[in-house]
């Protein structure tokens, strides 16, 4: 998989918002609502531009009766693919242009996360810009070596994570 940062697009929320509406219809009473997280969620952040989405569901044992209407949209069905409670989609091959992790209501811990991160970043827009920056460089670095570039990032993401759960307790 190519490896690409660019500046921030203000399409991203539009095209989470069309694909988040198939996800309704999709999961339709499974879903109790549907996030956008990850960097193209957070205005002025460098990103690859994927859109990650985040429905919550009832049930997550029975998200895997609807990957036959995730493939017609053009997903791959990859199971937990490594986290144990949730469901993971992802399309557009190598050049890929959403991923949907999927989780139940109850799973709080990984929720919350998701969303601390995403509203963290929003908030410490000096923290956002350090950590376009960061992408940016390892893109540059690794552009066409996705794990050296995960891996580039992982100390940072780690330390972000524990502070914007700080923050996102309390308040």
């Amino acid at each position: 998989m190519n490896v690409v940062v660019t500046e921030y697009n203000d399409n991203w929320n539009q095209r989470f918002r069309e694909e988040s509406q198939k996800m309704k219809e999709i999961f339709d009473d499974e879903l109790i609502e549907i996030h956008h997280i990850g960097s193209t969620s957070v205005p002025g952040l460098k990103a690859k531009p994927i859109i990650d989405i985040m429905p919550v569901v009832k049930d997550i044992e029975k998200i895997d009766s609807f990957n036959e209407q995730m493939i017609e949209l053009g997903y791959e069905c990859m199971g937990e693919l490594g986290m144990i409670g949730r469901r993971y989609f992802r399309k557009g091959g190598d050049n890929r242009t959403h991923q949907v992790h999927v989780f139940q209501a109850d799973n709080k811990d990984d929720l919350t996360r998701h969303l601390a991160v995403r509203d963290y970043l929003r908030a410490h827009s000096n923290e956002a810009k350090q950590y376009g920056n960061l992408k940016e460089d390892l893109a540059n670095q690794y552009p066409k070596d996705i794990e050296a570039y995960m891996d580039g990032k992982d100390r940072f993401v780690k330390e972000l994570e524990s502070k914007a759960l700080r923050w996102y307790m309390n308040n």
